[in-house]
């Protein structure tokens, strides 16, 4: 298992894997090595419905800036039950701008849904971008009828600072 190598952060009930080059092809083209990279069962309804068009995008960029480690997905492993099981996907959308600013977005299975492991998908990768000295503040939006994703962001002492950029969205800052 090669995690010992790559960025790990914990929570109470994950363990949070920085994507990289080799996980995001594995993903891609190999769903049993890629289980084996991260030391946990993939379910069947993996990747998430909002994840699938963009597997290949992600595998570019890790391709291309092997730098930005921890600064594009992360995978959310559940390890609080008989055996890991990977139950989410969180990260961002590349490294912080000038401003210290990035963009974060996040996708629980939907069969893991509604047990707060959004909201602690969201902690975890926050606690490492505030241990970052390049980021200043995390940016998110969301749909303004998805109640359980401004839950999330509002449990995460992120603050609704207006209309998002896409229709019907709302957008939210969390400032180190």
């Amino acid at each position: 298992m090669c995690v010992n190598r790559m960025i790990v952060q914990t929570t109470d009930r994950l363990r949070l894997v920085a994507g990289t080059e080799i996980l995001a092809a594995a993903e891609i083209e190999d769903r049993v090595e890629f289980a084996n990279l991260l030391g946990a069962l993939v379910p069947e309804t993996w990747p998430p419905d909002n994840l699938r068009d963009v597997l290949g995008h992600f595998y570019g960029l890790h391709k291309e800036h092997p730098e930005w480690e921890g600064w594009l997905a992360w995978y959310a492993i559940r390890v609080d039950n008989d055996y890991p099981v990977l139950c989410g996907s969180i990260g961002f959308k590349g490294p912080p701008d000038k401003q210290g600013t990035v963009e974060i977005g996040y996708s629980v299975l939907p069969e893991f849904q509604g047990q707060g492991l959004a909201t602690e998908m969201v902690a975890g990768v926050t606690q490492w971008a505030k241990d970052q000295p390049e980021a200043r503040r995390i940016e998110a939006e969301t749909n303004i009828d998805n109640r359980a994703s401004v839950r999330v962001l509002e449990k995460n002492s992120f603050v609704r600072v207006g209309v998002g950029v896409e229709l019907n969205t709302i957008r939210f800052i969390h400032r180190f």
